[in-house]
């Protein structure tokens, strides 16, 4: 957890719950055995933000040219994500080229996969305020500014200092290491 609140170092934070009928428990147990037998996993997820091609993948690339390592930080929550569970069969990283998922990798529901590895249990509070948004329209924005509403997902950069008008922080429950290629788009 200390590497991940560095002044410096660089999260993806997402809202986490049930997604296309499936409750998050399940989903876990899930994307742990994926990791277990393919080496890694695929976190599937959709809306406006954290778009794979334009932000995920150029955020990330950018960190790791830097020598650092991007976590995913999940802030559990109840959710109602009704979605169709039609499993994804394809996955890009360019939006050209489209490649079979692997037989163990199962992504529902979803229009785009963070690319992930050790997915753990870790509970710590993430000062969103101590974190400002790192790529898009709005980078540089500070992150509890910008979480909120119907965004519940950003790429960010922890900062040094907290504002003496801060939210409260989250609590983070779940976290996983992104790997390349970070971020994908998938289709059915």
């Amino acid at each position: 957890m200390t590497e991940i609140l560095r002044p410096g170092a660089g999260l993806i934070f997402m809202k986490v719950g049930t997604h296309a009928q499936e409750p998050l428990s399940e989903i876990i147990a899930r994307k742990r055995k994926e990791i277990a037998e393919a080496g890694v996993s695929f976190w599937g997820y959709g809306g406006g933000t954290c778009h794979p091609l334009t932000a995920v993948q150029p955020f990330a690339q950018d960190f790791v040219r830097r020598g650092r390592v991007i976590y995913l930080c999940m802030q559990p929550m109840n959710s109602q994500h009704f979605a169709l569970p039609d499993r994804a069969q394809e996955y890009s990283t360019d939006g050209v080229k489209w490649e079979q998922f692997p037989k163990q990798i199962n992504v529902r529901g979803s229009r785009y996969a963070l690319t992930i590895q050790e997915l753990h249990e870790e509970k710590f509070e993430l000062p969103l305020a101590r974190t400002r948004v790192a790529v898009g329209n709005s980078q540089g924005r500070r992150g509890d500014q910008y979480i909120g509403g119907h965004v519940d997902k950003a790429c960010l950069e922890v900062t040094e200092d907290l504002p003496a008008d801060a939210e409260g922080p989250v609590e983070i429950g779940l976290v996983a290491r992104l790997v390349e290629p970070f971020a994908v788009l998938v289709r059915s």
